[in-house]
């Protein structure tokens, strides 16, 4: 079974952008612990940070038939990532949202997600927590799907 997990624009200065909000767990840090509770839970991981829509756009178009589920984790797109937005939908299998951050606990503008409507759930607030406990909620999410 295979996780999709995508990170959005500037999530690759995890550590280092504002470490008061984020914490000073690096994205590298992130995707190594995400690698071992992978092992664990027996699935494979393709893993993409970009900060372009366009390419997390096209790695989800790319595994549309080979993934069991994804984690999202849009960052400034969360508000406008219309495209995004729009391929999410299109994917026949789950796909949760993930924050660092209470995206809700943090400026006005912020609280809107655009992509919440295109996604099963979302995990937010959590730190580092939010993506290994998104990994073990689609894997399972994923294994109810193939069972039935």
């Amino acid at each position: 079974m295979k996780i999709l997990v995508l990170h959005g624009p500037n999530l690759n200065l995890f550590g280092r952008r504002e470490p008061h909000i984020y914490g000073t767990t690096t994205l590298a840090q992130i995707n190594e612990q995400l690698a071992a509770l992978a092992g664990e839970l027996g699935v494979e991981l393709a893993t993409l940070q970009s900060n372009h829509e366009g390419a997390l756009v096209d790695f989800l178009h790319a595994h549309i038939d080979t993934a069991a589920g994804a984690l999202v984790n849009p960052a400034g797109l969360t508000q406008h990532g219309v495209p995004l937005h729009d391929a999410i939908k299109a994917m026949p299998f789950p796909v949760l949202e993930i924050h660092m951050s209470n995206i809700a606990a943090r400026e006005t503008w912020r609280a809107h997600s655009i992509i919440s409507p295109a996604v099963k759930g979302t995990i937010q607030g959590l730190g580092p927590q939010s993506y290994l406990l998104g990994l073990r909620g689609v894997v399972s999410l994923a294994q109810t799907i193939q069972k039935a």
